[in-house]
């Protein structure tokens, strides 16, 4: 078998998800290239989600902003998301450092409070990514096991079939 490249091996782990949420991270990373034209793509798969960090190194600590794709959505963390200036309070979450934006579209990236959001954070770093190479792709873990990347589909509930609830009147 030939040699895996790290764009081959992310496609791989996109293609697991539906072809709505495959489009969407897609998109949503090429917006995030197009703002991040060098440092480190970060991909991190779990048990839950498949994301990519971007920041100015190879270190995990040093991610700025991620997108992460779950069954039904992607998200757009901030890691240091707490101390950025929201003014228009989109941003989720109350932990000491992470706050993130649920996106309905990749289009909302483009969207001027979300860019200013992006461009806020790294602009925090734009010393550290003026010294790095052009955007490289790194596969930095993926899960062994792992949920679904598919929504499972919702039991229809069979109130019609179960039995009546005896209560207190009936008894009466």
């Amino acid at each position: 078998m030939g040699h895996v490249t790290p764009a081959s091996r992310l496609a791989e782990l996109v293609a697991n998800y539906t072809p709505e949420i495959a489009a969407a991270f897609t998109s949503a990373r090429r917006k995030m290239r197009a703002m991040i034209p060098r440092g480190y793509e970060l991909v991190y798969e779990n048990y839950n989600a498949l994301g990519i960090g971007y920041g100015p190194s190879q270190k995990a600590s040093d991610i700025i902003v991620s997108i992460v794709a779950y069954p039904r959505w992607i998200t757009l963390f901030f890691l240091n998301g707490a101390t950025l200036n929201d003014p228009g309070s989109l941003l989720q979450g109350t932990g000491s450092r992470v706050r993130s934006i649920r996106l309905g579209s990749p289009n909302d990236i483009d969207r001027a409070e979300i860019n200013q959001l992006i461009s806020s954070a790294l602009a925090l770093h734009g010393a550290r990514f003026g010294e790095c190479p052009r955007l490289e792709l790194v596969v930095k873990s993926t899960a062994s096991k792992r949920r679904s990347r598919r929504p499972t589909q919702r039991k229809s509930s069979k109130v019609s079939a179960r039995k009546p609830r005896r209560t207190r009147r009936d008894d009466a």
